[in-house]
């Protein structure tokens, strides 16, 4: 089992979207695949096409989070949701499945993360290995910002990917969250050890339409050695029409460029976790002259 959390300081930069993309992309190609929806406004879920009713708050993520810090393992299995209904049509074996947020529950799991301190920071990483070998890959969505849970959702995985947008202000935040994950070894006494896997731009622009901001926002993902990916998002209203329906844009979009995108980014990312940081492709600083011409 590899897991991938996707983080950003900045809230709607395309963190779920990337989430639900690359998990369904994993889905695609023959991978079991678990999302878990960190995020307290459930938006994972509802890209998934799946919102928790009134009835089936015992099925949250956040009251097993509760479990779990009061140190009650709870049942995941028990739990989880099936998405893979989203995959019929498609000549795969992998499986979908989701660890559901909703509000309130996952609201006073925050509060009991902060109040447990830094002995909380690697509740959801045992939580995730009682069910190692059900899959091959889980992705985490966390919540924007440095806060009890985003901390517990790095610390759960084995790569953190951060998403920037063509502002300025998400480079800086994704620097800060680049630095924080290298402490969490520390603060987790060698428990976890994530390891900052890479940042893709989303919600770009195509380079006839590249603003002098997009273009030192590009050259400061590099500068700033954030390892950006080569890959990519495009701004499309087909991602946001996507998530409306509960499918994700790879799965509804396949033939378009954002199907195309998200598969292509899916390839890095697969490349980057199979070799060593080293030898990573990242994209490169953008000669102006020629984006002119």
């Amino acid at each position: 089992m590899q897991v991938l959390v996707v983080a950003s300081q900045k809230g709607g930069v395309g963190k779920t979207t990337t989430t639900v993309n690359l998990a369904a992309s994993l889905a695609l190609s023959g991978c079991r695949v678990l999302v878990v929806d960190l995020e307290p406004q459930a938006q994972a879920g509802e890209a998934l096409g799946l919102k928790i009713t009134q009835d089936e708050k015992k099925r949250s993520l956040g009251l097993a989070l509760q479990l779990a810090v009061q140190g009650a393992m709870p049942d995941l299995r028990a739990l989880r949701f099936d998405r893979s209904e989203l995959l019929e049509g498609w000549d795969c074996e992998g499986s979908l499945h989701l660890l559901a947020s909703e509000e309130s529950t996952m609201s006073v799991a925050q509060n009991l993360v902060v109040a447990e301190g830094y002995k909380a920071t690697p509740v959801l990483r045992r939580m995730l290995l009682s069910i190692a070998a059900d899959y091959d890959f889980v992705v985490v969505d966390t919540p924007p910002a440095v806060q009890g849970l985003s901390i517990v959702g790095w610390s759960a995985g084995d790569w953190v990917l951060t998403v920037c947008n063509p502002e300025y202000a998400t480079v800086k935040g994704a620097v800060t969250l680049r630095g924080s994950v290298k402490f969490v070894p520390e603060r987790t006494a060698g428990e976890c050890t994530p390891r900052y896997l890479g940042a893709v731009l989303d919600k770009s622009n195509p380079p006839s339409r590249w603003s002098g901001e997009e273009i030192e926002v590009r050259d400061g993902m590099v500068a700033s050695k954030l390892l950006p990916f080569k890959t990519d998002i495009r701004t499309d209203t087909r991602i946001s029409s996507a998530f409306g329906v509960g499918i994700p844009a790879v799965l509804r979009h396949a033939n378009h460029p954002p199907g195309r995108h998200y598969a292509a980014l899916l390839d890095e990312v697969l490349t980057r976790m199979e070799t060593p940081e080293e030898s990573w492709e990242v994209a490169p600083m953008i000669d102006v002259e020629q984006t002119v011409a």
